[in-house]
């Protein structure tokens, strides 16, 4: 996988696959690509419209990605040294297994820089969602800026126990496990901050949209 491309995903119907194509050509970046997705569905439906039907959501899709990649939205952050980068992550998945989203939101200074979001499968438990989570938000903050600390906050103590206390990894996890350690191991120093359910994670409403967007189908 390319630095800052288009990162794996479980089995997605082949419309949640082409707007996941369409998510990497913005850098998962949530807001500006269901925005081009609507801006080119006829009339007013768009992405999640019940109204619009696959065939006009199948061409919109096609239009989209035959554009070719966005301009990258995050120039000002290639030469950013801060102290310390926030990264909230968190992983929804309906039914537990099922529709499944990763979602990251990057601080700088209390800032929101990036806003991310993604689906991962459509029949993908949580656990798995939240790895995919993790992966998104560091994944975006190695390809896009040379921070010294990253701070990861996240709900998540499966991957907490795997990432960061050395317990042993669940097989179906270790390939988002493994490329998480890669990313790891390119910050001088990270370090985790467990949310609990009561504290707010901005993340949760990306997740939320990434499991909307693996929903999706079917149709191809």
């Amino acid at each position: 996988m390319a630095e800052g491309g288009r990162l794996p995903a479980e089995s997605l119907s082949p419309i949640a696959e082409r707007v996941d194509e369409i998510l990497a050509l913005y850098h998962y970046e949530l807001t500006p690509t269901i925005e081009a997705i609507n801006d080119v569905v006829p009339g007013y439906g768009g992405l999640f419209d019940s109204g619009t039907s696959i065939n006009v959501l199948r061409s919109a899709l096609d239009n989209v990605l035959q554009e070719g990649p966005s301009p990258r939205p995050f120039e000002h952050l290639q030469d950013a040294t801060d102290p310390e980068i926030v990264v909230y992550v968190d992983g929804s998945s309906r039914g537990n297994p099922g529709p499944a989203g990763a979602g990251a939101v990057v601080q700088i200074d209390d800032t929101a820089v990036m806003k991310l979001g993604r689906p991962v499968g459509s029949h993908t438990d949580n656990n798995l969602a939240e790895y995919a989570a993790l992966q998104l938000g560091l994944n975006a903050v190695h390809s896009q800026c040379s921070p010294s600390t990253v701070e990861v906050r996240i709900d998540s103590m499966t991957v907490i126990n795997d990432t960061w206390r050395g317990q042993e990894c669940i097989p179906a996890y270790e390939p988002y496990s493994d490329a998480i350690s890669d990313l790891l191991s390119r910050f001088p120093a990270h370090h985790w901050t467990h949310l609990a359910d009561s504290d707010p994670n901005p993340a949760d409403a990306y997740a939320t949209v990434g499991a909307d967007i693996a929903a999706l189908g079917p149709g191809g």
